[in-house]
């Protein structure tokens, strides 16, 4: 039976409790390194849980198909490397060698022999203020090459290595660490050459960010008469401050591959050692790489035959192809997956994770076709959740592109609202995103009656969008929301061209896409004009709050972790992002008015909408402090306003039961706020001068 209710008001078996009860943060995957190993060999990957209080654990699947965890626990496989980490261990010889969250250790770990004992993991490396990322194994030597990470004692901006670790028993209070190269800020993505001979790896200086321009440096790994390894011969291959390399990787013959962006696209690229030429490799008008938030990222590798084997994005959407080692085209795999990511090859084995629009991301393993490096067969072994969503519930998104234009108001926060139709011409620049119809069987909404719009922004802000299934939209879609997940300039996915619409405009040309966005969906008659909101984390809470404050097209929002004095965040942030400002506002303080202009807690008396904020008390990257200022305002002015916080989360929550506060109570401040009456009985959340 269909029934007739307003929108916002329709009860949805999508709830807060179910996204989380089965839910898991599928992270990097890894085959075991040994050479040992034939056609087939273990799969493991870094598997975050929010019902076990966040925690990263290991977990593998052997060649017979069973699946266990590997590591005990108490144990937290996740390095703070960047404070983003990633590249959290790597296996070889059925021997584990991962990061520990609480003390940032670096153990090791042998599960068939240690699990059956009791055993715990063994400390390999405990310098103090040390972290370890991004690690591989020399099978030469018997060491890791890792990234190492030095925190002065008191405070300051910590050290990035390239270093090797001994991977033999060692008292760990006299850690065997050789530097094999110091002096660039950033290190990452070290990869030896099969025979062990050579290591290429990037690194990039401030104030450039790994997506604005990295190097690509190769070296001849060698020993010394003293034992000790290091780097002769290192020269760079390719990159710059405004070329941005990723993931450099070495095929079976030992031909170094990257990716690049010098055409506008990343795309993959072969270095020829005898004539030291860069060959490009089927040039396409898509992207092969992605932006290197963490370690351990990876879009292609090679099958022991040769193939080559990548995913790339194109307009919003995923494919995986192959590339035989005869051949110079790429032939595009008929899988049905819209999102692929963590591409990992052994034998003619593929893993990697894969979502579509009607089931949620999972780690697929994919067997080849020796002859053709076609697919032979596919299977699902690990799903994200466990939870199976009725087709007929899930709103399909369609891709949609809209005209937008740069605001200039908000460089002095003179501009209170915009006309889609006056503010535009012919040659204005378009906008991306993914749009959501609310969809729920069992309703329908009243005659003549249009969705709330809430505008949803990823953080980064480098980053994007996913077409993969999100039981976190389609909490909202089921319940009558409409959804722009948006791809505002900036973001990933459509070239270095529309990457870089955002420098130095960062709080200008976001903002003017949200706008433009809500107000094109309006003019379609496709949602609400008087029922428009925005919500965001981190990067996307700031372009929230600048558009709640500098515009008056959306009614109500929320902020996740979000900045709102960008002067606050530059004098206190994190390493990695400390000079990322400079692209995106400019160099501080020779800008210090465009800082101040583009922030929103110098413009109270712009604010005239209600604004719920969500804040873990321990997030270093956007501290509780930027959230706080903005609060006091809106609380000084007597709007309404919601500040929910929580203990122990970082930047990002991971605990299953503040994922579901957050969730719930940004519905719930919704529903207050619109006037609307929720279908099930939601725990509240304080709202003041309501």
């Amino acid at each position: 039976m269909t029934h007739t209710a307003p929108y916002g008001s329709w009860l949805s078996p999508i709830t807060s409790e179910l996204l989380v009860a089965g839910s898991l943060r599928l992270g990097q995957l890894a085959f075991d390194g040994s050479p040992s190993y034939g056609a087939t060999a273990p799969l493991y990957w870094n598997e975050g849980r929010p019902s076990e209080g966040g925690r990263n654990v290991l977990v593998c699947r052997q060649p017979d198909g069973t699946i266990s965890d590997v590591i005990p626990e108490g144990y937290n496989v996740r390095t703070r490397v960047h404070e983003y980490g990633g590249g959290d261990f790597v296996v070889e010889r059925g021997r584990i060698y991962f990061a520990n969250f609480t003390d940032q250790y670096f153990y090791r770990f042998f599960p068939e022999r240690d699990l059956a004992r009791g055993n715990a993991p063994e400390i390999m490396a405990n310098q103090p203020h040390h972290r370890y990322a991004d690690p591989i194994f020399d099978h030469l030597r018997g060491r890791i090459i890792c990234i190492a990470e030095q925190h002065p004692p008191t405070g300051g901006e910590p050290k990035n290595l390239l270093v090797s670790l001994s991977a033999i028993n060692q008292d760990p209070d006299s850690v065997d660490m050789q530097v094999l190269a110091q002096g660039a800020d950033f290190y990452s993505t070290p990869r030896l050459s099969p025979d062990g001979t050579k290591l290429a790896w990037l690194q990039w200086h401030h104030p450039n960010m790994p997506w604005d321009g990295t190097e690509l440096w190769l070296g001849d790994l060698t020993e010394s008469g003293a034992g000790l390894l290091q780097i002769a011969n290192a020269r760079l291959i390719a990159g710059g401050m405004n070329e941005s390399i990723f993931q450099p990787e070495w095929s079976p013959n030992g031909t170094l591959y990257f990716v690049s962006d010098r055409s506008n696209w990343w795309n993959l690229y072969r270095y020829e050692l005898a004539t030291d030429s860069i060959v490009a490799i089927a040039p396409k008008a898509a992207e092969f790489g992605i932006p290197q938030w963490v370690f351990g990222m990876s879009t292609y590798g090679f099958t022991h035959s040769g193939t080559l084997v990548c995913s790339y994005t194109e307009q919003g959407r995923s494919y995986l192809a192959t590339m035989a080692p005869d051949s110079t085209e790429l032939t595009v795999l008929d899988l049905p997956f819209t999102s692929i990511s963590g591409v990992k090859c052994h034998g003619e084995q593929v893993a990697f994770i894969g979502g579509t629009t009607t089931t949620p991301s999972a780690i697929v393993l994919l067997e080849l076709n020796h002859d053709d490096s076609q697919v032979e067969a596919w299977q699902i072994i690990r799903s994200a959740t466990s939870i199976e969503i009725a087709p007929e519930l899930i709103s399909i998104p369609q891709s949609i592109t809209f005209p937008t234009s740069i605001l200039d108001g908000i460089l002095d926060g003179s501009n209170s609202g915009t006309n889609l139709e006056t503010d535009r011409d012919s040659n204005s620049p378009i906008a991306h995103g993914l749009f959501y119809l609310p969809c729920n069987p069992n309703y329908t909404a009243p005659t003549a009656a249009k969705p709330p719009l809430l505008i949803k922004l990823h953080g980064g802000p480098t980053a994007a969008t996913s077409m993969s299934l999100s039981l976190g939209i389609q909490y909202w879609t089921s319940r009558g929301f409409a959804i722009l997940d948006l791809n505002y300039r900036g973001s990933t996915g459509y070239g270095r061209a529309y990457r870089d619409q955002l420098k130095q405009n960062w709080g200008i040309a976001d903002v003017a896409d949200c706008v433009y966005g809500a107000q094109f969906l309006a003019a379609q008659g496709w949602v609400d004009p008087q029922r428009l909101c925005i919500s965001g984390g981190s990067a996307g809470g700031y372009t929230t709050l600048c558009a709640l404050t500098f515009y008056d097209t959306f009614k109500a929002g929320a902020s996740y972790y979000g900045i709102s004095d960008l002067e606050a965040l530059a004098h206190d942030t994190h390493k990695f992002e400390s000079r990322y400002l400079d692209s995106l506002v400019g160099a501080y303080p020779a800008t210090k008015e465009r800082y101040i202009a583009r922030s929103p807690i110098h413009f109270p008396e712009k604010l005239n909408c209600a604004i719920a904020f969500f804040q873990g008390l321990e997030d270093k990257v956007v501290p509780p402090n930027q959230a706080e200022m903005m609060v006091n305002v809106l609380r000084q002015k007597g709007l309404p306003v919601a500040y929910v916080t929580f203990a122990g989360e970082q930047h990002g929550f991971r605990q299953a039961a503040n994922i579901r506060r957050a969730l719930d109570g940004e519905f719930y401040f919704y529903a207050q706020i619109f006037g609307f009456e929720p279908a099930e009985n939601l725990p509240p959340i304080t709202i003041e001068n309501l």
